[in-house]
C-alpha cells in the first residue's frame, strides 16, 4: 500500500481498506462498545481484587485509582502527539502513522475506527498491567483500574465527536476541542478526554 506522506485530507463519511488481507482487515475493526466493556469489567475485576485480596488501606486504594486515571491522560497526550503525529521521515515511519492514525484523519467519520481492535487492545493492556505490576507490585490492582477507566472515558469521549452532533452540555467544549485538531490544525489539541496536558505543554487552543 503506498502511503502519502501529506496530511491527509478529512472526509466526513466513508471508509477504506487498510489491508489487502481480509482477516487483517476485519482485526484493524470493531465496535466502539467492545474495547469500553473490556475495559470496564477488566477494571472492576482488579478493583474488586485490590479490595478483597490486597492489603492496601481503602483510601490508598482510591487514591492509586485517580492516580491511575491521571496518568492515563498523560499517556493519551503523549501517544497521540509523539506516535501517532510522528514525522514521517522514512516509508516505514510513513506506514506505521499512517496504519495506526493517518487513515483516522483521513476518514475520521468511520465508527468502526475509532478505537483499537480488541485483540490487540487485550495484549497491549496485559503486557502494560505487567509492567506496572513488576513497578508497583499489589499496587497496581488498584492503579490499573483507573487507567483503564480513564481509556474508557477516552473512547467514548473521541466516539462522541465523531459520531454525533456537538452536544448540549459538557461533552460540546472536549467535541469542539477535538474538532478543532481534525478539521483545522493537527498540531494542537492532542488530549482528546482532557486538555489538562494542551494547557500544560502549550499546545491547546480553543479556535484552531
Amino acid at each position: 500500500m503506498e502511503i502519502n506522506a501529506e496530511k491527509h485530507r478529512p472526509k466526513h463519511s466513508g471508509t477504506k481498506p487498510l489491508f489487502t488481507n481480509p482477516v487483517l482487515e476485519a482485526l484493524s475493526r470493531t465496535h466502539i462498545a467492545i474495547p469500553i466493556s473490556i475495559y470496564l469489567l477488566s477494571s472492576a475485576g482488579l478493583g474488586w481484587y485490590a479490595f478483597t485480596h490486597t492489603a492496601l488501606q481503602r483510601i490508598m486504594i482510591l487514591g492509586l485509582f485517580g492516580l491511575g486515571i491521571l496518568v492515563f491522560t498523560l499517556v493519551e497526550y503523549v501517544t497521540h502527539r509523539g506516535i501517532f503525529h510522528m514525522d514521517p521521515t522514512n516509508a516505514i515511519k510513513s506506514r506505521l502513522q499512517y496504519t495506526f492514525h493517518g487513515i483516522h484523519h483521513e476518514y475520521p467519520k468511520d465508527q468502526t475506527r475509532l478505537a483499537m481492535p480488541p485483540a490487540l487492545a487485550v495484549l497491549i493492556g496485559s503486557s502494560l498491567f505487567g509492567v506496572t505490576f513488576l513497578l508497583l507490585g499489589e499496587a497496581a490492582y488498584a492503579f490499573f483500574p483507573g487507567f483503564l477507566v480513564g481509556y474508557a472515558g477516552y473512547l467514548f469521549v473521541h466516539f462522541i465527536v465523531h459520531a454525533y452532533q456537538p452536544p448540549r452540555n459538557l461533552f460540546k467544549w472536549l467535541w469542539i476541542n477535538h474538532a478543532i485538531h481534525h478539521y483545522k490544525d493537527d498540531t494542537l489539541n492532542y488530549g482528546v478526554s482532557s486538555p489538562l496536558w494542551d494547557y500544560i505543554f502549550k499546545t491547546y487552543s480553543s479556535n484552531g
